[in-house]
């Protein structure tokens, strides 16, 4: 295994649930997530649907201990600390919480979500992950983000001050970005990281402001082989610094690792509720895994919990064949391998068994792919291919 991974047993990846708080103050011209602007928001009519969905759920699911949740969005941070709070005390009337259970609350650097944090600690946060984007003032702008770098800067203190877990977001390969201005912010940003970083190369997405705006002309992207070189730098400077990739776009401290998301790459259970949000729930019983969703808009989720206690969209079994591309699109992201264990969990096999050998002793022998008595791991240049490596491998 390349790293520690401390934060949990990669065989136990543990239950976590996640909120989907919709709102936005605006829209990011790069978003392509479930996210809305409204000029008014009836929030305790939100709260009371994320309440009762909550209750819907645990009325079916039963007895489960609680690793993790996650406020997600849309900017969760525009909620008051009190429906944070509300949210909390639901979950801990319904379920075990863990001794050490990670509470994840994204927000935005902002002057005004800045200073509602410390009700958010009080409320039971205690990690926030900060979406901050860039640590140059004319990339913040052209990111459209509504923080300037005095306001990026301030919220991180305030999040190392108030929090005993923080991370934050980068976005590299934007348009002109050099190899000498990508260091210098990455060596700032380790200055000032606590135990975990994100980084993304941007991608354009159809459907976002960004997709037009490329079409158009109004900017371009790097070239792939410059691409490579800011991503080859990340991984140098970062784990230099103590902070290797454990994923393909997240770097952590050992022991800093996200716990919740490592629940949906270690391919755990998971609860989403909210307009949008996912879940993936197994049957003690039989053991099937499900793959839940609820309904995408926000108005359309609101009436229907109002009318029925939950807006479950999807609630389906996840037949032998999806479950093994699944859990592969996820557990290949790590560092850490695919365990074989999980295999015969999820599949019932071993490895070896579920795929042409020719097929896993070429992508072996071209160093895309380690498969040893630990288990299945993409390597580094399997991580920068891994859409290729899968499609190859589930052929």
């Amino acid at each position: 295994m390349e790293q520690d991974i401390a934060a949990q047993n990669i065989e136990k990846p543990g239950f976590g649930i996640y909120v989907h708080w919709p709102f936005c103050q605006s829209k990011c011209p790069y978003c392509d997530f479930n996210s809305h602007v409204r000029e008014e928001i009836d929030e305790a009519r939100w709260r009371a649907a994320l309440l009762a969905e909550l209750d819907h759920y645990a009325a079916s699911i039963g007895e489960r201990e609680v690793g993790s949740i996650f406020f997600g969005g849309g900017t969760p941070s525009l909620m008051a600390p009190e429906t944070v709070a509300a949210v909390l005390e639901r979950i801990g009337r319904h379920w075990r919480l863990a001794p050490e259970v990670e509470i994840t609350l994204e927000a935005n650097p902002s002057s005004a979500e800045t200073g509602k944090l410390r009700g958010f600690r009080e409320a039971g946060i205690n990690r926030l992950s900060l979406g901050v984007q860039a640590l140059d003032a004319e990339a913040l702008r052209f990111l459209g983000r509504r923080h300037d770098l005095g306001e990026a800067l301030r919220a991180i203190e305030a999040a190392r001050m108030l929090f005993p877990r923080y991370s934050f977001d980068l976005i590299y390969a934007r348009p002109g970005q050099s190899l000498e201005s990508w260091r210098a912010e990455l060596l700032q940003a380790i200055d000032l990281a606590g135990d975990h970083l994100s980084v993304y190369q941007l991608t354009v997405e159809k459907g976002t402001a960004f997709y037009g705006d490329r079409l158009r002309g109004a900017f371009t992207l790097p070239e792939e082989d410059a691409a490579a070189a800011l991503h080859e730098l990340t991984q140098e400077l970062l784990g230099e610094a103590g902070l290797p990739a454990y994923e393909i776009s997240n770097h952590a401290r050992a022991g800093g690792e996200s716990r919740h998301n490592l629940v949906y790459w270690r391919y755990g259970d998971y609860l989403g509720v909210g307009p949008g949000a996912h879940g993936r729930l197994t049957d003690a019983g039989s053991g099937w895994k499900y793959a839940t969703a609820q309904l995408r808009k926000p108005d359309a989720w609101l009436a229907e919990v109002e009318a029925s206690g939950h807006a479950t969209e999807e609630y389906s079994r996840i037949e032998s064949g999806a479950r093994l591309e699944e859990m592969l699109m996820m557990g290949l992201r790590l560092a850490e391998p695919v365990p074989r264990g999980r295999f015969r969990r999820e599949c019932g096999q071993e490895p070896e068994q579920l795929f042409d050998a020719g097929r896993l002793a070429r992508l072996r022998a071209g160093g895309f792919l380690s498969l040893d008595q630990t288990g299945m791991r993409a390597t580094e240049a399997g991580r920068q291919r891994l859409d290729a490596l899968l499609r190859s491998l589930l052929a």
